[in-house]
C-alpha cells in the first residue's frame, strides 16, 4: 500500500511537468474504444494495450461478464456499456479474456461457491448453463479454449443490447474478442470468419 499512496502523492508533480496534455480533459473525454475485461489485478488494459489517458473507456468485472440487457432492471454494467455506445460514440468494443481466470474455471469445473454467494449467483445468471460441457480443457491451467469461447460468448450478448446493435447495422461499431495470457503477455484475437475458434494473432 506504501507505495500506491506515495505515487499518489507525486503524481500532481507528473501531471504538472506534463500540463498541456492533461489540461485538455477538463473539456471531457472522447475515449474511441470500450475495453471490457476482467477484474483480475494481472490484467491491465493500458499496459496491454499501450494506451493513454482518456484513450480507453473500460469496464471491469468479475470474469469480464456482460450481463443481459434489461432495461426495467439497469445494472452498472449495462450503463457503463450504453453510456460508452449513445454518449462516447466509441467505434469499437474489444472483450478481453485472460488465461488462468477464476471465474471460467469456478465455473468450467463446477467449483462450490457456496461460501461467495453473489459470485455464485453473478455467474450462475451470466454463464451459459452449458459452458461446462462445451469445455474440452477442464484440466488445463490456463484454461485457454473455455476462456475463449467464454469471450465469444460475452459478444453475443452485447449484440443483444439495442444500442450495439443498432451502431453495428449502421457500420459504426466493431466488436472484437481478445485472450491475454498473463504469463507470456501474449495477446490473440478472434477472427469470426475462421469460426469460433482458435484465436489467432493480433
Amino acid at each position: 500500500m506504501k507505495s500506491l499512496i506515495d505515487n499518489a502523492r507525486s503524481f500532481a508533480t507528473h501531471v504538472a511537468e506534463n500540463a498541456e496534455s492533461f489540461r485538455a480533459f477538463e473539456a471531457g473525454q472522447s475515449p474511441e474504444t470500450l475495453f471490457i475485461t476482467c477484474s483480475d489485478s494481472r490484467v491491465v488494459p493500458s499496459l496491454i494495450t499501450g494506451a493513454r489517458p482518456g484513450e480507453l473507456f473500460e469496464l471491469r468485472t468479475a470474469g469480464n461478464i456482460v450481463p443481459e440487457y434489461r432495461s426495467d432492471h439497469p445494472a452498472g454494467e449495462t450503463a457503463t456499456i450504453e453510456y460508452a455506445v449513445r454518449v462516447l460514440g466509441v467505434r469499437d468494443i474489444i472483450v478481453c479474456g485472460h488465461s488462468h481466470c477464476g471465474a471460467v474455471s469456478a465455473v468450467v469445473r463446477g467449483d462450490d461457491l457456496s461460501s461467495v454467494p453473489a459470485v455464485q449467483g453473478w455467474l450462475e445468471r451470466a454463464v451459459p448453463a452449458d459452458a461446462h460441457t462445451r469445455a474440452a480443457d477442464k484440466d488445463s491451467p490456463d484454461m485457454a479454449e473455455a476462456v475463449q469461447r467464454h469471450a465469444i460468448d460475452q459478444l453475443k450478448t452485447l449484440r443483444d443490447y439495442p444500442c450495439v446493435r443498432e451502431r453495428v447495422e449502421d457500420g459504426l461499431l466493431s466488436l472484437h474478442a481478445w485472450y491475454y495470457e498473463v504469463h507470456t503477455g501474449a495477446v490473440s484475437v478472434h477472427r469470426p470468419e475462421s469460426g469460433s475458434l482458435p484465436f489467432g494473432p493480433l
